[in-house]
């Protein structure tokens, strides 16, 4: 009974936080379209931080923006031709958050950054490594903050599995197997990651959260695909609905075998039979002493376990919504991902350490081995992106 009222209580404060006094200054932020995945993403987490404000939103259609700015208390908002260079123009903004299509990202991503602006943009970050390569070096170059969103990284569920792993209690690593499938019937036909021109694919949305997460473990880029396979949308065989791969990574030990890894993404599981199951959301790591498994590793905040089954001993199961005390790092048991990717990337522009990060060159190899595994699957990496950046900017 506690579990549910536990449960009851973090869905609630997760979806309408407790507001808090502001600290100084806040950041503004300013949302590229009025994508759906804005509210949990940064909306609601940024009324409870106290150094951030959702400051503006544009959309191509002015009375879009002006709906979704009433309807989540947002200032201003801009739309049409120039909306969304508006937004970018305005000087009160200092960060811009780009859910943008995939296809977009390149683009104004580059017209954020040159505009003096800090970013947080959607993953993945690119349609093909170059464009990631691209922003990242610009950035650099203008001494701003880009972060890539692979928010999963940042609670201490996955941290605490890490740890796990890293603390040698199971032995070295031997096998890493990450899987995220979602349900039929919640991405249409129509949806915007099945349009192959604007990077659409499993392997681009779902799947580019399973690569990321078993280089994560791994501490380390694979050193082959072994195995790739595609499942066909029938409306365009550009596209995949489902990938599923196999890759090599180095050895947890010099001399030892390479560590093998698997990951699984699928846009329209079949996930209901006589009773619904939910076993594809998790990572599992074997090791030579027993295993570690996380199930729900991209939404813990709902829901999760760490299930720790040490070779002819006790298994015992864990949970980690927030982080120890003696860790002296911020957070609340119902802080989601988000929340708690927010918080470190405040504290990046802020010039302070955050608990966590996801590093340019990370970025960047992860679109590298999303464009390898294309390869061998035979689909092909996604079209790269027409628009061409000023070299004076």
């Amino acid at each position: 009974m506690a579990s549910v009222i536990g449960l009851v209580k973090r869905v609630k404060n997760a979806s309408n936080p407790p507001a808090v006094t502001g600290n100084g200054t806040p950041l503004k932020f300013g949302i590229l379209g009025a994508a759906k995945i804005a509210p949990p993403a940064l909306i609601s987490p940024a009324k409870n931080h106290p150094e951030t404000e959702v400051y503006a939103v544009a959309a191509r259609d002015i009375r879009k923006a002006e709906d979704f700015a009433k309807k989540y208390g947002i200032k201003k908002w801009y739309g049409g031709q120039r909306g969304y260079q508006d937004l970018l123009d305005d000087p009160e903004i200092n960060v811009i958050y780009n859910p943008l299509p995939n296809g977009l990202h390149y683009e104004w991503t580059m017209k954020a950054l040159a505009a003096g602006k800090h970013v947080l943009v959607e993953k993945p970050s690119g349609d093909v490594a170059e464009e990631t390569r691209r922003m990242f070096e610009f950035a650099n170059q203008k001494g701003l903050v880009l972060l890539e969103a692979f928010h999963y990284k940042f609670h201490p569920a996955m941290q605490r599995v890490k740890e796990i792993i890293d603390s040698g209690e199971l032995g070295t690593l031997k096998e890493i197997h990450a899987a995220l499938c979602i349900p039929q019937g919640i991405v249409g036909q129509d949806d915007i990651r099945m349009n192959y021109d604007i990077g659409g694919g499993a392997l681009m949305d779902c799947g580019c959260y399973t690569l990321s997460c078993v280089r994560y473990l791994a501490k380390s880029d694979p050193t082959a695909v072994v195995t790739a396979s595609a499942v066909k949308f029938p409306k365009d065989s550009r596209i995949d609905t489902a990938t599923s791969a196999e890759l090599l990574f180095p050895p947890s030990n010099p001399g030892g075998e390479p560590v093998k890894a698997t990951i699984k993404c699928d846009l329209s599981a079949n996930q209901f039979g006589f009773l619904p199951r939910w076993s594809d959301l998790y990572v599992l790591a074997e090791c030579e002493r027993g295993s570690v498994k996380l199930f729900n590793f991209p939404m813990p905040t709902i829901f999760h376990t760490i299930t720790v089954s040490p070779t002819g001993g006790k298994t015992r199961t864990e949970k980690a919504y927030k982080f120890p005390p003696s860790s002296g790092f911020k957070g609340e048991d119902w802080w989601t991902t988000y929340r708690y990717q927010l918080e470190a990337f405040v504290d990046r522009v802020k010039g302070r350490t955050p608990t966590s990060w996801m590093s340019a060159e990370d970025s960047i190899a992860n679109m590298e081995w999303i464009e390898k595994i294309y390869d061998a699957t035979g689909l092909g990496p996604r079209p790269q992106s027409t628009f061409e950046f000023p070299t004076t900017a």
